[in-house]
């Protein structure tokens, strides 16, 4: 995952004809803190930058939104399913979570965290026994501002359609479109 550059950010802004008061003002954030990131005087915070790639997406009319960030190909169990196909389909898929869907609806989440505190001998044990909250769910009209706003308190979000399932996006894939 590559980040933007101090210059990567100050020749995207000028291009556009922004000022650092504009582009501040736009991201949410103070004129001197874009000063001193261009200037390479601080790292921002992952939220921060977010919120300034946001800024210069939308000033070039180019909006980020769920629809563009979005896995559609959801990994997924199911609450009578069993705790070790869970771990399983985790191991598989190389993720560390899923959601736990029934009939396409987000029920709730399991993960190898939930697996661990459950103690010994769930592998028999139904999803439904040991999950988690369901992550949040959006629109596929919803903007990453949004959407990294809840990755900033949730592991992953749901992008549903008439209340079903339709992708789901992490922090990674936040991260791949900064790059």
């Amino acid at each position: 995952m590559e980040l933007p550059t101090p210059q990567d950010l100050r020749e995207r802004r000028t291009s556009l004809d922004l000022t650092q008061s504009a582009l501040a003002e736009m991201a949410g954030v103070s004129q001197p803190l874009i000063a001193r990131i261009e200037g390479g005087d601080v790292d921002p915070r992952l939220s921060t930058l977010r919120r300034i790639v946001a800024a210069l997406d939308e000033a070039e009319g180019g909006v980020v939104r769920a629809e563009d960030l979005m896995n559609e190909e959801l990994v997924s169990v199911a609450p009578d399913d069993s705790v070790a196909d869970a771990e399983r389909q985790m191991e598989d898929a190389a993720f560390s979570q899923l959601p736990v869907l029934q009939s396409g609806l987000p029920v709730g989440s399991i993960s190898y965290s939930d697996i661990r505190r459950a103690g010994e001998n769930v592998g028999q044990k139904a999803v439904a026994e040991i999950m988690s909250e369901q992550f949040p769910t959006v629109s596929r009209e919803d903007s990453v501002d949004k959407i990294s706003n809840l990755l900033d308190y949730y592991k992953a979000v749901i992008v549903t359609e008439g209340g079903e399932a339709v992708g789901i996006i992490t922090e990674a894939d936040i991260a791949a479109e900064l790059s």
